[in-house]
């Protein structure tokens, strides 16, 4: 096991802990996979989503507090585009750890 190089303090601890919090709801994973492949309208996550539209707004600035996610306004529409492309990696390692776990399981019993 590696051993860190650096001691990480209290309160950058809790801004990494923070996170991971933001990142813990399914409708935001749903909401940040579907901007994956570009900006939408709050009206298009809406329908992607099946969310409502004060529920979608809510995760959205949740998401953009943390810095998650960007807004754009043109005219009356507000487009939202990925403000923090590491969440993908992140996602990606997860995924594969699950998958790995998964198919380890799923040998046990065949």
């Amino acid at each position: 096991m590696d051993v860190p190089d650096q001691i990480m303090s209290d309160e950058q601890l809790d801004v990494i802990s923070q996170r991971f919090r933001v990142l813990s709801d399914p409708m935001r994973l749903k909401i940040l996979h579907n901007l994956r492949g570009g900006e939408l309208t709050v009206g298009s996550l809406v329908e992607r989503t099946g969310a409502s539209q004060p529920n979608v707004s809510k995760h959205l600035s949740i998401l953009r507090g943390a810095g998650l996610v960007n807004r754009r306004q043109d005219g009356n529409l507000a487009y939202f585009s990925i403000g923090a492309p590491f969440v993908f990696q992140l996602c990606d390692i997860v995924c594969e750890g699950i998958r790995k776990e998964f198919e380890q399981k799923q040998s046990t019993f065949l």
